[in-house]
């Protein structure tokens, strides 16, 4: 067994052990719903190359420990404290580090298997939705709630997005809502939906799985311990894709506000809410992710669209009004998305 270590309380942080053919690597930060630091990350990172080498594994677990979640994303506490104390290039390395350990994943060589469960956002989505094995229970709470903070989806969220059925790829996006487990199928963010029996004993189970392809391992998973998935969202489909199908974030934002769905309201005081220079970058990141399919390309461009937010002055103050003083009440600049430098989002995101 190897583990990471955090430095305050000697408390291992990742955890790998290996039970015969099988690695089974843990987040272990569950006060924390298993936010990611950079120690974290490196650790991940090295074990998925030792194992990915080791011919004596043959079948990858990912899991993160605790009830609450699978993982929150990266520690905003310490992203604040970069981008407050002129560290900027911390946080671009940290970032750059996760981007490159979520395409680790997307190609790893042999089945790896996530389990996402509980909170399962921003950070932990990168983790356990690029993975070649994609798990999820229906209990699950998902999504790229970025914008709320005046940052945009990365980890490859805006490329997961941009994928999704119809335009709910920029609802999510711009809105920052979540989705349940049952409907991460349906949304492209996982391959099985599992009972909570599985997800509990899911060691117990993998030994009759070495030897299978990733394909395989779905279909036997989905067969032998599926859940039902949920098709709540596709009744959503008709007024946003009419909403959110529009050429521009502010042509967006009019439809939603001519229409009488109920719901069409509700996503309209969602976007209200949200940083007008966030849901512009989430807008176009999204389109330009669509047109191109190509994930390390996504995960680029989130890195360039990373380089020139956390100089703007909403993502500072997005994690000050939901993170740190938790009033909710953030003063976006600029306020209004009229005001937004949207020529320069589209040249970053199409660089």
């Amino acid at each position: 067994m190897t583990s990471v270590q955090n430095p305050v309380n000697s408390v291992p942080t990742v955890i790998s052990t290996v039970y015969g053919a099988i690695g089974h690597v843990e987040l272990n930060r569950p006060e924390k719903l298993n936010a990611l630091t950079l120690e974290m990350l490196t650790e991940l990172d090295r074990v998925l190359k030792v194992w990915a080498e080791d011919s004596s594994i043959q079948l990858v677990l990912l899991t993160g420990r605790g009830e609450r979640g699978f993982c929150a994303g990266g520690d905003i506490a310490d992203f604040h404290q970069a981008i407050t104390t002129g560290k900027h290039q911390d946080f671009i390395n940290l970032l750059s580090s996760e981007f490159d350990l979520d395409y680790l994943i997307s190609t790893y060589p042999k089945p790896l298997i996530t389990l996402a469960h509980g909170i399962t956002m921003g950070g932990g989505v990168g983790l356990a939705s690029h993975a070649p094995v994609r798990l999820v229970t229906a209990s699950a709470k998902m999504g790229m709630p970025e914008a709320k903070i005046g940052y945009t989806p990365d980890v490859g969220g805006s490329h997961l997005l941009a994928n999704a059925p119809g335009y709910l790829g920029e609802y999510f996006a711009m809105s920052a809502a979540s989705f349940c487990g049952a409907d991460a199928v349906f949304m492209g963010f996982a391959d099985v939906v599992v009972t909570d029996a599985f997800a509990e004993n899911i060691l117990d189970e993998l030994d009759e799985l070495l030897g299978l392809s990733p394909a395989e391992i779905i279909s036997a998973i989905e067969v032998l311990h599926g859940a039902p998935e949920s098709f709540a969202l596709q009744q959503t489909q008709g007024w946003v894709d009419h909403a959110f199908s529009a050429q521009t974030p502010q042509e967006v934002i009019e439809r939603l506000e001519q229409m009488v769905h109920p719901a069409a309201g509700q996503a309209a005081q969602l976007l209200a809410a949200n940083s007008p220079s966030s849901i512009c970058a989430a807008f176009y990141s999204v389109r330009e992710a669509r047109a191109e399919q190509d994930l390390r390309s996504a995960l680029n461009r989130e890195l360039r669209l990373a380089s020139f937010l956390m100089h703007q002055p909403d993502l500072a103050e997005g994690i000050r009004a939901q993170v740190i003083d938790k009033d909710r009440n953030p003063h976006w600049s600029p306020a209004l998305l009229a005001d937004v430098f949207q020529d320069e989002l589209r040249s970053l995101v199409r660089e």
